[in-house]
C-alpha cells in the first residue's frame, strides 16, 4: 500500500492505472476506522482494479459547539487496517491541502438538506454544504469510476447521489449496508465516547428499529402507529430522539404511512455521542 498526502501525489500515482483502464473505487472516509468502513473497502476491493481510500476529517462539515477537536483520530492504526485489506492507495491529505489559502467556493444540494440532520435545530445545512464540498473535491481529485458509502449516513448518501447527478459527475454511487456490532449497535466513530452504561442505553436506537420493522410486519403501516412503537422504546431507555420521523426514500418527503419505500431515521444524544441509525421499512401502500 501507497500513502501520499498531495494532491500531485494522488494524481501521479494514479495516472498509469487509469491509462491502463483499470477501475478505480473511492471510499472516502474521515478516518477511526471500524467495521462499517472496513465493510466499504472489502466491496470495493471486489469491485475494483484499484482501491482508494481517503482519510481526511473535514473541518467544514463540523458545527459550532461540534466535536471536531476531540473527534476519534488514529492515523497509524487506520494505516495499518488499510494495508490488511489490501487498499493500494491511501490518501491522507492536510486541511491545507484541500482547503488552501484563499478557497472561499462553496457547493450546496438543495432540497434533501435542510430536513432531519440538516434542519437548523440540529446540524443544520451548512453541516451537508460541507460534506457536498468535499465530496466534490475528492470526487475531483481521485476521478473514481465508483465511490462507497454507508447506509447508516442514509441522509448524507442521497445528497451525494444528487450532488453527482445534478453536477454530472461520472462516478457511481454503491450504497452499502450498515454494519452493526452482535448487540445491535449501529458502528460508528463516536461509539468511542459512550460508556458501558451509555452504551446499554443506546442500544434502545436499533430496538426503537426492529420495533417499527415489527409493527409493519403485522400490519401497521400509519406513521402514527410504526412512530408510536420506536418511541416507546426509546422512551423506556430515557431517551429522548432529536427526531424520529418517518420520509421518503427518494426525496426525504414526510410520509404518513409506510408504502415500500420509507425511512425511518433516528438521531439521539446519549452521553457525549450523537448518534444516528435508520432503518428501510417495507410494506405494500
Amino acid at each position: 500500500m501507497t500513502t501520499v498526502r498531495t494532491i500531485r501525489e494522488l494524481r501521479e500515482w494514479l495516472l498509469p492505472e487509469r491509462r491502463a483502464g483499470r477501475t478505480i473505487g473511492l471510499v472516502p472516509t474521515m478516518g477511526a476506522f471500524h467495521g462499517g468502513h472496513l465493510s466499504l473497502i472489502r466491496r470495493a476491493r471486489e469491485d475494483c482494479d484499484v482501491v482508494v481510500v481517503s482519510l481526511f476529517v473535514n473541518p467544514t462539515q463540523f458545527g459550532r459547539g461540534e466535536d471536531l477537536g476531540s473527534y476519534p483520530r488514529d492515523e497509524s492504526r487506520d494505516v495499518e487496517l488499510a494495508a490488511e485489506e489490501g487498499v493500494d492507495l491511501l490518501f491522507v491529505p492536510s486541511v491545507d491541502e484541500v482547503y488552501p489559502d484563499g478557497f472561499d467556493v462553496t457547493v450546496r444540494v438543495g432540497g434533501l438538506t435542510s430536513v432531519l440532520d440538516g434542519d437548523a435545530r440540529r446540524r443544520g445545512p451548512e453541516h451537508f454544504a460541507g460534506v457536498a464540498t468535499v465530496v466534490t473535491k475528492l470526487f475531483n481529485m481521485v476521478a473514481p469510476d465508483v465511490a462507497y458509502f454507508g447506509q447508516k449516513d442514509a441522509q448524507q448518501a442521497l445528497v451525494v447521489r444528487k450532488l453527482v447527478r445534478d453536477l454530472d459527475i461520472p462516478v457511481r454511487i454503491e450504497v452499502c449496508p450498515t454494519v452493526r456490532d452482535a448487540d445491535g449497535l449501529a458502528l460508528s466513530s463516536r461509539n468511542r465516547y459512550l460508556s458501558g452504561d451509555e452504551r446499554e442505553r443506546a442500544l434502545a436506537l436499533s430496538r426503537a428499529l426492529r420495533a417499527a420493522e415489527r409493527s409493519v410486519a403485522g400490519g401497521r403501516r400509519d406513521a402514527a402507529s410504526v412512530l408510536g412503537a420506536a418511541r416507546a422504546e426509546l422512551d423506556r431507555a430515557g431517551i429522548e430522539p432529536e427526531y424520529l420521523e418517518l420520509r421518503s426514500l427518494t426525496d426525504l418527503a414526510p410520509a404518513d404511512r409506510v408504502n415500500g419505500s420509507t425511512l425511518l431515521a433516528v438521531a439521539a444524544r446519549v452521553g457525549r455521542a450523537r448518534l444516528i441509525d435508520n432503518a428501510i421499512l417495507g410494506g405494500t401502500p
